[in-house]
């Protein structure tokens, strides 16, 4: 999936987390001009579920979703670390993705305490706080029927406007930025986004990028973090593609 520039025909999804579950964009499927309606958001509990809705509405060529694929049996993914360091002043966005043993434990305080002896690190609140989202995914993804990779909305951001974003997502001044790199590159969320116009602007935003990352992944010019992907026992190839 190296490389830079082109385009295709077919439906696309970003997908991003939100309050209840998760919060989807379907793009026409070209990241330079598709046909057919514009952006349709999608609001669903379960990954399945949002993923099935906007399928209904037509076939999908490619899934990005903003959550760690691929998990490490030990230390940190190599993704995580490439991501952070791309980021700069962004790189709080990426939160290190837990072992697989750590996911399994009940509380954050023993989540600490097997990651610490496994991968030499602890994990933040925040990243045992995905622990659902985490495995709503891993346990759904290989049998999606569809490509699926893992994104990062700052990432995009940045491959959009060649460096990371100025400002923090949830301010004005990176909402107003991220829509323009948007609109740039001929996503324009309409006004209208029925039930799903109820979520948070800044999950809107992110699933609208994705959308976009999940068109250069159907057209073939998607670039992974790593490349080649790293591999752990559970098989997925993983990386952070833009």
């Amino acid at each position: 999936m190296a490389g830079a520039g082109g385009g295709t025909a077919g439906r696309v999804l970003g997908v991003d987390g939100c309050r209840g579950g998760w919060v989807a964009v379907a793009l026409p499927g070209s990241t330079g001009g598709g046909t057919g309606p514009g952006p349709v958001a999608y609001t669903a509990a379960t990954i399945a579920a949002v993923v099935a809705a906007a399928s209904a509405d037509g076939p999908l060529r490619a899934v990005a979703i903003d959550i760690p694929i691929g998990l490490p049996d030990t230390d940190v993914r190599e993704a995580d670390r490439l991501v952070r360091a791309e980021l700069g002043p962004r790189r709080s966005s990426v939160f290190v993705t837990p072992v697989r043993a750590a996911l399994a434990c009940p509380s954050h305080a023993e989540a600490v305490r097997v990651n610490r002896s496994r991968a030499g690190t602890g994990i933040s609140v925040q990243a045992y706080q995905l622990r659902d989202r985490i495995l709503d995914v891993d346990g759904w993804v290989r049998t999606a029927g569809v490509p699926v990779v893992e994104g990062h909305p700052e990432l995009s951001f940045a491959a959009l406007g060649g460096a990371p974003a100025a400002y923090p997502k949830k301010t004005w001044a990176g909402t107003r930025t991220r829509l323009a790199l948007l609109a740039a590159a001929g996503v324009v969320l309409p006004d209208d986004l029925g039930p799903a116009g109820a979520a948070a602007v800044d999950d809107l935003l992110d699933a609208a990028v994705l959308a976009w990352t999940a068109g250069r992944v159907a057209a073939g010019c998607a670039v992974g973090r790593p490349d080649p992907p790293q591999r752990f026992s559970d098989g997925w190839p993983a990386a952070i593609w833009t």
